[in-house]
């Protein structure tokens, strides 16, 4: 993908995604199906999917050798990460659609022979637009956002953490979790894995860290939080998979091993 290539796609997407926030928009206080996928709490709206699928539609329409990889099942089965691929989360955050009305967002991450290479990340209530592409730094709608401070120190820190993972679970070590929740300034729990990583982007958060999130719900985060400095990998440390679920940890670079060394213990 060259950088012309890119900015055309960049603008394409800019301009779907937007598109697709006022469909949300238009149809959200209207009746709509809800429905459960693994578990009672892990809720799918009829909007989700026709959100993917619009999606879906104007990339195979507008780019035919792209491959979609979504949340919702109407992209493609994928073994690599070859070609350009556009992975989409519809709704991050749909327990927030349903309930709130409220703090969720589109995700989508675009990425090239495996390098990410364009992210977004919409706060759709918000009409909050968190924009880039690779190596041009990160935007909130217009607004270029400032590097991550390297003055940051855990206890002076504000972390994204659901409390499920300081209760008994079979990911990690609660008492290591536990630890980590007295020793930083604050935690925050937002219920939507992409404005969690909008938010450290912006700097309003120092991390995020989670135990089991799929490639659409970190896709577009990473993107955006290479450009201003911060790191992405798993809970111990390694390289995160784009084809499998993953633990995540993602933060400001001055707390990140702190928090991996001594507070994560992750369970055999």
């Amino acid at each position: 993908m060259n950088d012309q290539q890119k900015q055309l796609i960049f603008e394409q997407a800019k301009q779907w995604i937007l598109e697709a926030g006022e469909r949300i928009r238009a149809k959200m206080h209207e009746p709509f199906v809800i429905e459960t996928k693994s578990t009672p709490d892990d809720l799918v709206t009829e909007i989700d999917q026709n959100t993917e699928q619009f999606f879906a539609k104007k990339i195979r329409e507008t780019y035919p050798d792209h491959r979609v990889l979504g949340e919702e099942g109407f992209g493609d089965e994928l073994a690599d990460l070859n070609g350009t691929v556009w992975i989409v989360d519809p709704i991050d955050g749909t327990m927030n659609f349903v309930h709130q009305k409220q703090n969720f967002a589109i995700s989508v991450g675009i990425y090239s022979d495996g390098i990410g290479e364009i992210g977004f990340i919409y706060d759709v209530m918000g009409d909050v637009l968190y924009q880039s592409k690779r190596g041009e730094g990160a935007y909130k709608n217009d607004q270029k956002l400032s590097p991550l401070s390297s003055d940051v120190v855990l206890e002076r820190s504000i972390v994204g953490l659901n409390a499920f993972w300081a209760t008994e679970n079979p990911r990690v070590d609660k008492n290591g979790m536990q630890e980590l929740i007295r020793k930083v300034r604050g935690t925050r729990s937002y219920g939507s894995a992409a404005l969690e990583f909008a938010y450290v982007v912006e700097g309003n958060m120092d991390a995020y860290v989670t135990m089991r999130l799929a490639p659409w719900d970190v896709a577009a985060g990473i993107v955006l939080l290479n450009e201003v400095g911060g790191i992405t990998t798993k809970a111990d440390g390694t390289e995160v998979n784009m084809l499998t679920t993953n633990s995540i940890i993602a933060s400001n670079p001055a707390i990140h091993r702190e928090i991996i060394d001594k507070h994560i213990e992750l369970k055999k």
